[in-house]
């Protein structure tokens, strides 16, 4: 087993339409806006940028994120990601009532030399650090389509 790979999936229940979700999801570079623990999003060009975030624990992980899918009329939104994590992650949105259920699957490997160095002890760590990260995500993605 490669103790420096992940694979992430997170289920969240929003009551926003799903055409609302996809939109507030689609830009990115507003993720700091309403999601604490995505400190930072630089775009690069149209379809890439620099991200940077930081969650319970004290690391950054710093990555390039390119888009690989757009497609609003499925409901998905796919990058792939290289730096501190290298892989990819997708949010699939679906209709759930008049809210949306909206998919998020992550599989990367960590490069970040202090992580792999902690790989086998820190693991169980790295997925609550994860947990905590999507759950305040939730959150602020919630709030932030309350606001409008």
């Amino acid at each position: 087993m490669d103790w420096s790979h992940y694979r992430f999936r997170t289920s969240w229940t929003l009551t926003a339409p799903p055409d609302l979700v996809y939109a507030a999801l689609e830009q990115a570079e507003d993720y700091p806006r309403w999601w604490p623990q995505v400190r930072e999003v630089d775009r690069v060009d149209d379809t890439s940028g620099i991200v940077r975030i930081r969650s319970l624990l004290p690391y950054d992980l710093i990555f390039t994120a390119r888009e690989v899918r757009r497609d609003p009329a499925a409901g998905v939104l796919e990058i792939a990601m290289s730096g501190d994590p290298d892989g990819w992650a997708r949010w699939t949105l679906t209709a759930a009532g008049s809210g949306t259920l909206a998919d998020y699957d992550q599989e990367v490997d960590v490069t970040k030399p202090l992580l792999r160095r902690l790989a086998v002890p820190g693991r169980p760590f790295f997925r609550a650090n994860h947990a905590l990260m999507m759950r305040a995500g939730r959150r602020g993605l919630t709030a932030h389509l309350q606001a409008g």
